[in-house]
């Protein structure tokens, strides 16, 4: 290679996008995978464009080994390559020829070889029991861009082509799924070679291919879709209920988009080893077995709850994402956003007694939170790095996404946004979209500007806190942007403000498109004050202020902080029942921010808490719960409390709702007063509640001996095996051996999972190194320990710190730097709470962090100085808050264990 081709190659090094030299149209994929020695070998052939002259090929490749290649040009001249360049460090094969190839159409062969990796990513090896013996299966997963660890593509969303997939030599007895259904399939003596349908026209994360061991049930939609799920083998029946659900989303969509379905069939196969929940690839969605698979036995509510959400939101991506697809990953919240949104309006419409947009608030919450930190992200993300794109999978993109999705509708209407929605999917169908794309066809069908309104929330980073006051029947608002650690932040949103005074048929809706904005709200004091005398209301005094409540029903993305007086009729209207579900949640979830961001003191919070105990409501409840968790973990690093006054008071607001709903589940009931139930004795067990540890610990012993007991329902396990973690010690570990000896025994991987993330909240460092050193082992698949990490005690926070550095590399080598690796850097930083901490993770990470997680570990260590700030704040009323803790608790300190006939 001469110094101008030198020039020119490193001329493609250290982009973000390939060079529009060539775009392909069809690739011709023959895969031949080895299961026992764990390879593969495959040829590509692909249709490509010259579009303008050029001696040099760009593509994606990484981890393979190119044995041949070349190019017939559009006059049938084979032509070889002088040289391939492989640049690992930037995913990418250049082929340089001689002399240029000639604009037009040719084809593109290249042979190559690779390995079935270990990391869950690109063409991987998953392992499967049958018989007792532990065998590989060959599976794939290509987002965001690990297509090109399989073959030579140009693996890039908006470069879309047809593919023709064949494999080869796989053995007789397994099955082979890919995209489409199978075209042929040739036997020769233990092996087969399976050719399957050309796919229509996609993106190349979205192509698939499982080769496994499985059974499988089938039901076919009202327009002749063949479903299938593809199970573990003898276990068909527990993708029963993930088939029903999966077959009358597509009906659903089929209907709400007014676009049909565009494949011949959709298949759903529970896949051993899987980093992410699902995976929605055209026609073959792959899933954890956990997030597919019903169990009648071990399946919570919450499992069964889990399931329809994730099932919907794979079938929905099967329009936003595959049908229409983002054109960069910048736009990865049009899939991700619209995928979570569409499965709450399926989940509703499928199962309205769950109140599943109550629900919702949850995931508001969690945007709400992440888009808080200074090292948040706009919605619309410039990614540079393909390395960095699994970072964007994230709170901003599915969350924060789904709930501008949300709030838009709820400004343009039901009906106008479902008719935009049909207009977009034909406009597009098949093709690349950005966000600019949706904006214009929500303008042009709803005549509302929607990109003036919609851009400043997709393309700045964070959200407002309204500021409001009243003063001469005005209501008057000011915004600025939130952060967690009380920084005067920049931004400006065109903010769709509703609001309720004294009665929420007493409403008005209107945009606040300035900093600071006034709303004269006299006609609705009239209306109020006009309601109570036409009711002969008694109890209410004319001169009484009516309560007033700013984002009605949550759904507007932001945050409101209330003046003093408008603050007291709110709470007054809590006590009196006055407030829906969802209200109380959002007044309770933006006090806790504020009060972490510094604005509102904690004894305001603790009062406010103090409000909600007698509240049986699911949303308001579980909100509640969440709040205990957080501010008990800041009070305990904040103030010296000895007699335990604050757990105490905890356990205290939640319970007479466990008096209320017992430990056993009673016929008839709800499906959230289930869900409730599992999360109310989780906080006490949680929160050492005595009688429930002792209660559940009896219980489970009775199950021990007694597998069909009728005394240890499904959920109430979690609560158990924390009861269980959290009195257990390396010198008291019976019942600590008795939950991982359950845990190797069990079938079901509901209880594998379930008992995997209690395992770690043992107050005792040298239970929870155990526990993590068997991260390392066979014992617990890669891919769970996501469940172990998600809980460990905050006792063990110290210890769990200094494994990781000490197994630094080990980690790195195992989990590779994907999607499950992410959860050791979130998990183990960021129960910390000082700034020393943040300091010494700094150090750490100086010399070892990569673009893979940069923002992911910065996320994690601002957490660290946002609570380091908090606990600084909270020592100024230290001598306050136990006093009134101490006050508002009504039950006193409980020495000796009450009856467990309490609890039935």
């Amino acid at each position: 290679m001469n110094q101008n081709e030198e020039q020119k190659l490193e001329h493609f090094k250290g982009q973000s996008r390939l060079p529009k030299f060539a775009t392909p149209h069809r690739y011709d994929l023959a895969l031949k995978p080895n299961l026992e020695l764990c390879n593969f070998s495959g040829s590509v052939l692909v249709d490509v464009s010259i579009l303008e002259s050029t001696r040099f090929l760009v593509l994606n490749s990484i981890d393979l080994v190119i044995t041949e290649s070349s190019f017939t040009d559009s006059n049938n001249h084979k032509i070889f390559p002088s040289e391939v360049v492989v640049v690992n460090d930037d995913e990418i094969l250049v082929l340089v020829f001689e002399a240029p190839l000639i604009v037009g159409d040719g084809v593109l062969e290249i042979n190559f070889t690779g390995v079935l990796n270990e990391h869950m990513k690109g063409f991987y090896k998953g392992t499967y029991v049958d018989g007792g013996v532990r065998k590989n299966m060959a599976v794939t997963q290509f987002e965001a861009a690990d297509a090109r660890r399989c073959f030579p593509c140009w693996d890039e969303p908006a470069l879309k082509a047809t593919f023709k997939i064949t494999v080869e030599k796989v053995p007789s007895h397994l099955t082979a799924l890919s995209n489409m259904p199978v075209f042929e399939e040739t036997m020769n003596g233990d092996f087969k070679s399976v050719c399957f349908e050309e796919t229509p026209i996609m993106s190349t994360y979205l192509v698939a291919l499982v080769v496994g061991l499985f059974d499988y049930i089938e039901e076919t939609t009202s327009d002749g879709i063949r479903v299938r799920a593809y199970c573990p083998v003898g276990k068909s029946e527990k993708g029963k209920l993930a088939l029903s659900i999966s077959v009358k989303a597509i009906e659903l969509y089929t209907k709400y988009f007014s676009m049909p379905y565009r494949l011949p069939k959709l298949d759903m196969v529970a896949v051993p080893d899987f980093s992410g929940g699902a995976m929605e690839n055209y026609g073959l969605i792959t899933y954890r077995e956990t997030e597919l698979l019903h169990d009648n036995l071990h399946s919570a509510a919450t499992n069964i709850q889990r399931l329809s959400i994730v099932v919907t939101h794979e079938v929905g991506h099967q329009w936003f994402g595959n049908l229409v697809t983002m054109e960069w990953w910048t736009h990865l919240w049009l899939n991700e956003g619209f995928a979570t949104w569409v499965s709450y309006l399926a989940t509703d419409v499928l199962f309205p007694e769950w109140r599943i947009w109550t629900q919702f608030l949850e995931v508001t919450a969690g945007g709400l939170r992440m888009d808080s930190l200074q090292q948040s992200h706009p919605v619309e993300v410039e990614v540079q790095n393909v390395s960095s794109v699994l970072e964007v999978f994230d709170a901003i993109s599915y969350k924060k996404g789904s709930s501008l999705i949300r709030m838009l509708k709820e400004y343009l209407g039901d009906d106008s946004f479902q008719k935009s929605l049909s207009s977009y999917m034909k406009k597009y169908a098949f093709k690349n979209a950005t966000t600019e794309d949706l904006w214009s066809v929500l303008t042009e069908e709803s005549g509302v500007e929607v990109n003036k309104l919609m851009d400043l929330w997709t393309k700045q980073t964070g959200y407002p806190v309204i500021h409001v006051k009243f003063e001469d029947n005005t209501l008057e608002f000011e915004q600025t942007r939130f952060m967690s650690l009380g920084l005067q932040g920049e931004g400006q949103w065109i903010v769709p403000i509703t609001l309720s005074v004294g009665s929420y048929s007493n409403r008005k809706k209107f945009l606040l498109e300035e900093k600071v904005g006034k709303l004269d709200v006299t006609d609705l004091y009239h209306s109020y004050y006009g309601s109570l005398k036409q009711n002969d209301n008694k109890n209410k005094k004319d001169t009484e202020k009516p309560w007033v409540k700013v984002n009605v029903g949550h759904t507007g993305f932001y945050r409101v902080k209330y003046d003093s007086t408008l603050t007291a009729q709110l709470r007054k209207a809590i006590q009196e029942k006055y407030l829906s579900p969802e209200d109380k949640f959002g007044i309770l979830d933006d006090s806790y921010a504020l009060c972490e961001a510094g604005e509102e003191s904690i004894l305001s919070l603790v009062s406010l808490m103090d409000l909600y105990r007698d509240d049986v409501d699911y949303l308001v409840l579980s909100r509640l719960i969440n709040v205990c968790y957080n501010v008990a973990k800041i009070l305990k690093d904040a103030i010296y409390d000895p007699w335990n006054h604050l757990n105490q008071f905890f356990i205290d607001l939640i319970i007479s709702s466990a008096e209320k709903l017992g430990l056993e589940p009673v016929i008839g009931e709800s499906h959230l007063n289930t869900m409730l139930r599992e999360e109310v004795f989780m906080a006490l067990a949680t929160f050492g509640h005595k009688e429930t540890h002792e209660e559940l610990k009896k219980r489970f012993q009775t199950y021990i001996n007694d597998k069909n007991t009728s005394v240890f329902p499904v959920d109430i396990r979690k609560a158990a095996y924390i009861s269980i973690m959290r009195t257990s010690s390396a010198l008291e570990r019976s019942d600590f051996d008795s939950l991982l000896k359950l845990y190797r025994e069990a079938d079901s991987v509901q209880e594998k999972t379930r008992i995997l993330s209690c395992i770690a909240s043992c107050p005792d460092p040298d239970i929870v190194i155990e526990v993590l050193n068997l991260m390392f082992s066979d014992e617990i698949r890669e891919q769970d320990t996501v469940y172990v990490t998600a809980r460990i005690s905050l006792e063990a926070r110290e210890t769990a710190w200094i494994w990781l550095k000490d197994n630094w590399d080990a980690i790195v080598k195992r989990w590779g730097q994907g999607m499950v690796f992410h959860h050791f850097i979130r998990d183990i930083i960021t129960p910390f709470s000082s700034n020393e901490m943040a300091e010494e993770v700094e150090v750490f990470f100086g010399s070892r962090v990569t673009p893979s997680f940069s923002r992911n570990l910065k996320q994690s260590i601002e957490q660290i100085r946002i609570k380091a700030r908090w606990i600084e704040k909270v020592r100024k009323e230290e001598s306050l808050i136990p006093k009134l803790a101490r006050g508002l608790t009504r039950s006193p300190m409980l020495t000796e264990p009450q009856d467990p006939k309490h609890w039935i």
